[in-house]
């Protein structure tokens, strides 16, 4: 065997011995097909909104009105029992890769948006009830949101059921982790059980498919194992609900607009079905 045929059968061996491990590399990264599922938490923030309400005896706008979330305090037996993990603020998430790259995906974000007690906003309009403190006509008046005025709250909670369309990028790969990027889109139905209290009337809590949101997410994924994950997420957004469920009376109704974000940490697994 001369030196040319040498050189070359030795070219042979270390290439198919590249391309083998390439082939098992690539292949330990496959995704479509498959199913992804995550659980996690978020923190979540709101920018200021006006709020509309609108009855019988009452039609009146709270301009520039502040909202805050509300965590729940950290105990294991709270976050980790399967009889209480719905009562933190969660993101919940079942994906399908359609493509190497993309997923679509169902996710129910559970947020809680509070008015904050006792601020001072501006209002403007009209509450028609002579037996009430706050009866009257206002034009840019200014009045404190005590308790007696109004309890207003989405706190079972701020329910975004949303669908999204994600492009997934390998950053890294090494041996048994996967360092990825992940950009979306998603849009879906704010289905908020509100608990509000208005005028003094009786309090008011239960759920109503409310509105819409849109928003985009982007995040980072660290894969471990091929199958499970942790990633971090940043979301931002729009939501519109002009149709808020506040009293008994079903003519009795609120609607309201605002901003949000949230910062999320989520733990899931990528799995295979068929």
């Amino acid at each position: 065997m001369n030196y040319i045929t040498r050189l070359f059968c030795l070219f042979f061996v270390v290439f198919t011995i590249d391309a083998q491990d390439s082939l098992k590399v690539n292949t330990s990264r496959v995704k479509q097909g498959d199913f992804y599922v995550y659980w996690g938490w978020n923190l979540s923030g709101y920018g200021k909104s006006d709020i509309s309400f609108k009855g019988e005896n009452y039609d009146f706008t709270l301009d520039n009105v502040t909202a805050y979330d509300r965590q729940s305090d950290f105990e294991p037996g709270k976050y980790l029992n399967p009889t209480s993990i719905t009562i933190p603020q969660y993101n919940f998430r079942l994906g399908y890769f359609i493509k190497e790259n993309y997923s679509i995906s169902i996710g129910v974000d559970h947020m809680k948006y509070v008015v904050a007690e006792n601020q001072t906003v501006t209002i403007n309009g009209e509450i028609n009830d002579t037996n009430s403190l706050y009866n009257g006509v206002y034009n840019n008046d200014s009045i404190v949101l005590d308790p007696s005025f109004l309890t207003f709250e989405h706190t079972d909670g701020l329910n975004y059921i949303n669908l999204g369309f994600r492009r997934h990028d390998n950053l890294f790969h090494y041996k048994s982790f996967e360092l990825n990027t992940v950009f979306g889109l998603e849009t879906g139905i704010l289905f908020p059980k509100t608990n509000a209290r208005l005028l003094d009337q009786k309090r008011y809590d239960d759920f109503h498919i409310s509105g819409y949101g849109v928003n985009a997410v982007g995040g980072i994924q660290l894969t471990f194992f091929k199958y499970f994950f942790v990633q971090s997420e940043l979301k931002g957004g729009y939501i519109n609900m002009p149709d808020i469920r506040t009293t008994m009376n079903e003519v009795d109704s609120a609607s309201q607009s605002f901003w949000f974000y949230q910062v999320n940490m989520v733990f899931g697994a990528r799995f295979k079905i068929f």
